[in-house]
Parts: C-alpha cells; sequence; structure tokens
C-alpha cells in the first residue's frame, strides 16, 4: 500500500474522500531533516571593504540576531507551537467523519494543551506505525492515539501521566457458530488485529508459546479493515482494545466474545529529551480531570445517548422557565 500523510486543522479540517474511519498509513524517515541543503544563511560575500565602525556594528547586530535566535528556540521548548500526530480508525478515540478528524483523544489532548502555555497548530494523521518515527523524527511533537504505556516504548519516548485505562476484548461475528469464551479457544481460528498495537502484542505473544499459530494471524493497518473481514467471513475473529470493541459492536454486525485484563493505561507520547511539554502535558491532563471537562468528553465519546438526555433535560428545564415567566406576566 503507498504511504502518505495528511494534516489536519482542528477547526478547519482539509475535506478528505474516503470511507469514514480509514486513515492514511505514511512511511517517514526524516523527511523534515533533510530539508536544510546546508548552504547557511548567506552566500559567503563579506569581502572586508566596510569601514571598521560598520562591521563592528554588522557584528553587533549579528550577535543580536543569534541571541534572538536562541530566546525562540528557548520559546519553542518552553511553550512554544506544537504538532500532534495520530491514527484514525480507531474509534471512539480518533476517527474522520465528514472529512473531519474527531474523537476522544482529539478533544482531550486540545483540553490538556489548553491549559498549558503551548500552542496546538495542527494535526498528522499517520499509521500507527509511523507515529513513534514521526516523533523522533520532529514531524510531530506529541502522539494522541491510545497509545499503551509500555516498557518496550519507552526505550524510545517518554510518556505523560495516564489519562485511559482498558483492557483487550475479541470480537467475533453476531450470532455466528464460533462463540469463544477464553485465549485459549482461539486457537486454530483466522484471527486478525492492527499492526503495532496491544492486540497484536496478544497473538504475537500466543504464537511465541506454541497456543496460536502464525499462519492464522493476518496484522492490518487499521481495525476497520479487520472488522470488515471479520464482516464478511475471511476472520473468526479480532482482537482489540475494550472501548474500541465495544464501539465497533454498537455500529457493525459483530459483537464482544470476552474481554479479558490486561491492565494497560494509555499516555500521550513526546519525545524523551522533551521533559518541559512531557511535565505540562501531565500538568494539562490533571486539570481536565479535575474539572467536569472530562468528565463532559468521556460521555460525549463513550455514552452519547447520556448527553442527549441531559441536553433534552435542559431544555425541558428551559421550557418550565419560560412558562413560569409567562404565567408570572399574565398575573401581572
Amino acid at each position: 500500500m503507498d504511504e502518505y500523510d495528511r494534516t489536519f486543522d482542528r477547526r478547519g479540517y482539509l475535506k478528505w474522500t474516503g470511507a469514514t474511519g480509514i486513515a492514511a498509513t505514511v512511511g517517514l524517515a526524516g523527511c523534515l531533516e533533510d530539508a536544510d541543503d546546508g548552504n547557511g544563511d548567506g552566500n559567503g560575500d563579506e569581502t572586508g571593504n566596510g569601514v571598521d565602525d560598520e562591521t563592528d556594528d554588522e557584528d553587533g547586530e549579528e550577535a543580536g540576531d543569534e541571541d534572538e535566535d536562541e530566546d525562540e528556540d528557548d520559546d519553542t521548548e518552553a511553550g512554544g507551537e506544537i504538532v500532534a500526530g495520530t491514527a484514525s480508525g480507531f474509534p471512539p478515540f480518533e476517527m474522520v467523519e465528514d472529512g473531519e478528524l474527531v474523537g476522544f483523544d482529539i478533544d482531550l489532548l486540545e483540553a490538556a494543551v489548553a491549559e498549558t502555555d503551548y500552542e496546538l497548530t495542527g494535526w498528522e494523521d499517520l499509521g500507527f506505525d509511523g507515529l513513534i518515527p514521526a516523533l523522533e523524527n520532529e514531524n510531530i511533537d506529541v502522539i494522541a492515539a491510545a497509545m499503551t504505556i509500555t516498557e518496550e516504548r519507552e526505550e524510545t519516548v517518554s510518556f505523560t501521566d495516564p489519562y485511559y485505562s482498558a483492557d483487550q476484548s475479541v470480537l467475533v461475528q453476531t450470532d455466528g457458530d464460533f462463540e469463544p469464551e477464553e485465549l485459549e479457544d482461539l486457537a486454530g481460528q483466522a484471527l486478525g488485529a492492527q499492526s503495532g498495537t496491544t492486540g497484536e502484542g496478544v497473538v504475537e505473544e500466543q504464537i511465541e508459546d506454541g497456543t496460536f499459530d502464525e499462519g492464522d494471524y493476518r496484522s492490518y493497518d487499521e481495525y476497520v479493515f479487520a472488522v470488515e473481514e471479520l464482516e464478511s467471513g475471511l476472520l473468526d475473529a479480532v482482537i482489540l482494545d475494550e472501548p474500541v470493541g465495544e464501539t465497533f459492536e454498537a455500529d457493525r454486525d459483530v459483537e464482544v466474545a470476552f474481554v479479558f485484563e490486561t491492565g494497560e493505561e494509555y499516555g500521550f507520547a513526546v519525545r524523551q529529551d522533551d521533559e518541559d511539554l512531557q511535565e505540562a502535558l501531565s500538568e494539562g491532563i490533571a486539570a481536565v480531570e479535575d474539572s467536569s471537562e472530562y468528565e463532559e468528553i468521556t460521555r460525549e465519546w463513550f455514552d452519547p445517548d447520556e448527553e442527549e438526555r441531559d441536553d433534552e433535560d435542559e431544555e425541558d428545564e428551559e421550557d418550565d422557565e419560560d412558562n413560569e415567566d409567562e404565567n408570572g406576566d399574565e398575573d401581572e
């Protein structure tokens, strides 16, 4: 599959054709680091023909410019502009709806950044496997993609404090003949998971243990592709994060067969040397959690029916108040 990327501005996203929730997969190998051609700031035309005083003034101006550049670098590190990366196709955490990148992670990161001195200027929608390389290459500054905090990942990136806890679930066809109750029941069945995810890690562990056959496993760039093949009967089961499984269960002809505990937690990932941003985002998450905003974001993406009921209740209360005002005017 050809790899490409797409940039989103949160409040004015580019229109993107294609199936809802299907993300672009990109390969990133230092795209931005190679942009500098090494020619420096000038053409080396200093000839020494000027007056000494003018040369001194120019030297002073250059020194001042260097100081300004250093200050700008410091500003970027301490609270400048940042670009976030995600991998859509993982509802309700990140997905594309009507050409717009939306989801729990999108709203939460934006809310957390709003509590800091940083400015979130845009989003890169990448393949999940391309997120950490993009972070290392400085094409993005933070990953918000329901990424599980693991020791292996912490060897290359740093995580904020966790913002969500999740276990793994197993999806099967709705009302199908296959009704597994535990992992061992999946042996000999056609299985699918998204590349680079905890679900794939579970399958790989079972393959190493000899429980699963490697030939029975298929890896996918996006979970939506795996679920589509599950619906069509090409797969017998898909292993994925519990909240994502519940979302697919509500929207597709699939159901959760069982859930098994993994104790995993999600965090936003930053470069290991970006301690200022890591600390700021952790504090931002804490501020959002301490307010009512975290609960509002959670209800919007995990219990939209309750949010609709709350909106209806508010409308009813407003109607009651209007009626009371009208009755009061009539009495007068």
